[in-house]
């Protein structure tokens, strides 16, 4: 098993971050360098994360092994005894002290990776990480973004984008590398290229931690709090109708915004004609245009008539490079919305089915409206209406509340170890008493797993937030594929700067950095890329201790809604069962959801009356001649007034069953 639990584990992360990106992504449109670098910066990070507990594993037992041998008994073997190739040792042999071979209580993990494997991985995915989120993913993020026509004009757009970005970190640098130059016990001169990187990643990581403490703070409150919010189904529906309300402002300010850049194309498009030489960046810009936008301006467009340069004042490159990148931000935002509505349409529906389904005697859950698709074997076998009832109008609702309840006190065991991680004598970290207790047992299973869940639940913490996170429009996660370039390279630079410095913090938790527990005790590979932080003395005994206890402010400003109330005194409406405003938003959307489910009502309605209509056009085709031939007398009969003829011919229509509604 050397060797193995690592190989797979590559594999699996890969899959994940494959499925994840292709969640938020778009394969077919977007660009391949745009999801080759967003896929590499989230497979690398679930690296750490999924590797980590293997490394912890690995470095327990390489201590067991290292503390066994140093308790070992001393023996010293007499020269008489010891014999070489040559026959007896020579005179002049002095007795040597040897090791007794005694067996080894240390049990060698399931997940045994061999020496000199960790090393090189972690160096290989934390250098590529950084590479990634300092240098090329901005630099991609500005490619994707820039509406130049060339490639040579969008990496000039690129690089005076980035100028001031790459220059701050520099500055950082520069500081902290001062501090180290003016610091008495460390001169300049004795600098080494190792302590020079430490700087360079501490610097990266003291960024990161920042960051960090700043989103584990929200999620730590937040993800439970929405766990229990999801189990009461009339609080889930108001918030459903408030968002509704608000996505319906802002697709109608997407749309109203899409026609404003599409008359300005369409204005640009009708001055510049086909021989002009700016015509091939109109053409460019039209191509991203939609469809129906393509024809309207195709039919408008007359490629025959000259330009005049005297007459007409045309636009210039930088101009249309302006309109471009317009263009292509008004059209991902209008595809957006509009997903999101139907999304957000169904959610509702769903909702309002739950709350009408809660009071039925026959525990049948029926559906408003019915999928035209026929139900699968699970849904006909399995999940039947008595099942689905079930779930959703009883078992769903204590199911949430259940995981609520153990996030919520995985959130106070994180809070309480942060704020005690440093004290070693006694361990006041539960994480690391739980680990310390396993360490007794030697029970690398229970060690790998506990340390993958406690990593698993700082990430859903710090990364949830990161996906729920919405910056104006400019930043923002939507699933369904309608995520754009530059949100997803930005959440790829997130990933590859929390994801460090989120580890190292676990790795305090636990009292597996020495640097901060301040114990002998032989390091992890992963704290040996990192580098001693001792270098830095003033942010391994002070920034790295004390600002992860800011999390207690910030859990209590999440708990009681300081930043929602704050956004909404800053005009920015965010959902609050207390305010006015909020009530009338959620009357808003619920009549907004209330004329959406009329529209759809109207439609299958409609469809259901082609349907039927389609069922009697074929019964009538297949309809013997006799009894079409007594309809027809029948019908006339009716039309000459000979009404006991007629009503002879209905008797006999019916009772042959040939009569139809």
């Amino acid at each position: 098993m050397s060797g193995a639990a690592l190989g797979l584990e590559i594999v699996l992360v890969f899959f994940l971050a494959l499925f994840l990106l292709h969640r938020y992504g778009d394969f077919r449109k977007q660009q391949r360098m745009v999801l080759f670098g967003t896929l590499l910066a989230w497979y690398l990070c679930f690296l750490i994360v999924f590797i980590l507990p293997l490394d912890v594993s690995t470095t327990i037992y390489r201590q067991c092994i290292e503390d066994h041998e140093e308790h070992l008994p001393v023996s010293t073997v007499s020269p008489t005894n010891r014999t070489g190739p040559g026959g007896p040792n020579p005179p002049n042999a002095s007795m040597a002290p040897t090791r007794r071979t005694v067996p080894s209580p240390c049990h060698r993990p399931w997940s045994f990776i061999p020496e000199g494997i960790m090393p090189v991985f972690w160096r290989v995915v934390y250098w590529t990480s950084q590479c990634l989120t300092w240098l090329l993913l901005p630099f991609m993020q500005s490619y994707a973004r820039s509406g130049g026509f060339s490639i040579t004009g969008k990496i000039k757009t690129a690089l005076i984008e980035n100028a001031i970005y790459y220059g701050t970190y520099l500055l950082i640098f520069g500081s902290l590398l001062i501090y180290v130059a003016v610091h008495p016990d460390w001169p300049l001169s004795h600098l080494s290229w190792y302590e020079l990187q430490t700087i360079g990643i501490t610097a990266a990581n003291t960024w990161g931690l920042f960051l960090l403490v700043l989103l584990l703070g929200y999620g730590l409150v937040e993800i439970p709090r929405s766990y229990w919010n999801a189990s009461r189904h009339g609080h889930l529906l108001m918030k459903t109708y408030f968002k509704a309300s608000k996505l319906m402002t802002e697709k109608a300010d997407a749309e109203e915004n899409l026609e404003d850049v599409m008359e300005e194309v369409r204005k640009v498009s009708e001055s510049i004609k086909y021989n002009h030489p700016l015509r091939k960046c109109i053409d460019t810009i039209l191509r991203k245009c939609p469809v129906d936008y393509q024809e309207k301006m195709g039919r408008n467009m007359d490629d025959y008539e000259d330009f005049d340069d005297k007459q007409n004042s045309y636009p210039t490159e930088k101009s249309l490079v302006k309109l471009h990148k317009q263009v292509i931000y008004a059209v991902q935002r209008h595809n957006r919305t509009r997903v999101q509505w139907q999304i957000l349409l169904q959610q509702a529906v769903h909702l309002e089915d739950v709350a009408k389904n809660e009071t039925s005697l026959s525990h049948q859950f029926v559906h408003s409206f019915q999928s035209a698709e026929p139900p699968g074997r699970f849904s006909r076998y399995v999940y039947t209406p008595t099942v689905e009832w079930y779930w959703e109008c009883l078992l769903k609702r204590w199911f949430y509340r259940l995981v609520s309840v153990v996030l919520t006190l995985f959130s106070v065991a994180v809070v309480w170890s942060e704020c005690t991680f440093f004290s070693t004598r006694p361990v006041l970290s539960l994480f690391a008493v739980f680990i310390q207790l396993a360490e007794r047992d030697y029970n690398y299973l229970y060690i790998e797993m506990a340390c993958f869940i406690t990593i698993f639940f700082l990430c859903t913490c710090v990364y949830s937030t990161v996906f729920r996170v919405r910056v104006f429009n400019y930043y923002y996660l939507a699933s369904h594929h309608q995520t754009d370039a530059y949100s997803l390279q930005f959440s790829g630079m997130l990933f590859c700067r929390l994801t460090p410095p989120l580890c190292l913090n676990f790795l305090g938790l636990i009292h597996m950095d020495s640097a901060i527990s301040h114990q002998q005790k032989l390091p992890t590979a992963y704290t040996s890329i990192m580098g001693s932080m001792r270098v830095l003395s003033f942010i391994a005994n002070g920034f790295y201790i004390y600002y992860p206890m800011l999390i207690v402010i910030l859990c209590i400003a999440t708990y009681f809604s300081l930043g929602t109330r704050c956004l909404n005194l800053l005009g920015f409406q965010q959902f609050m069962d207390d305010s006015e405003m909020t009530s009338d938003l959620i009357d808003e959307g619920k009549e907004l959801i209330r004329r959406e489910r009329r529209k759809r009502q109207r439609i299958e309605d409609g469809e259901n009356r082609r349907r039927v209509r389609g069922r009697t056009t074929d019964v009538t085709t297949v309809r013997c001649p006799l009894v079409e031939e007594t309809a027809h007398c029948a019908c006339l009969c009716f039309r000459s007034g000979r009404s006991a003829t007629a009503t002879r011919g209905r008797t006999w229509l019916r009772g042959t069953g040939a009569a139809t509604r």
